[in-house]
């Protein structure tokens, strides 16, 4: 007699795919990326999917059927992408070199550095300081001091 009752979990559709129809999805999706990207909201710390669904005219169960299946993320980690993104533009952008990380992250929308240096580490698998000097290294024009006034 086995002595811990473990049964082998089923993999199973989630429901909510089955929500939204294919040309739905779609059309929202183009619609997400227009919000998320074209208008940058993405910036915006309190910028949730809950107020995506309301500028979308839906509910968040919408939203994030059409991100899970389209983007095959969660809202957090399709939001995180382009804020990365951006960050990484700023943190190799000579007039952004004497940026501190805080200012970085505050920038394209973190809350705070932990969660900026966690999501970063994620995705590039590297901390912003490591890229930035990597690319400095890589760069050594643009790590020229500029010259004093």
């Amino acid at each position: 007699m086995a002595k811990y009752n473990i049964t082998e979990k089923k993999e199973k559709e989630a429901t909510y795919r089955s929500l939204v129809s294919p040309k739905l999805m779609d059309e929202m999706k183009e619609r997400i990326l227009d919000i998320i990207v074209m208008q940058k909201k993405y910036k915006d710390k309190d910028y949730s999917a809950k107020k995506l669904a309301e500028d979308l005219g839906t509910n968040t169960r919408y939203v994030s059927a059409v991100v899970n299946v389209r983007f095959h993320m969660n809202y957090a980690s399709f939001v995180n992408k382009y804020r990365i993104e951006e960050a990484m533009s700023i943190l190799v952008d000579k007039r952004y070199q004497d940026l501190r990380m805080e200012e970085v992250s505050d920038m394209v929308g973190f809350a705070n550095r932990q969660s900026f240096y966690a999501s970063f580490y994620k995705i590039m698998k590297m901390t912003p300081r490591e890229y930035r000097l990597q690319h400095l290294q890589q760069h050594p024009k643009q790590a020229a001091k500029k010259p004093k006034k």
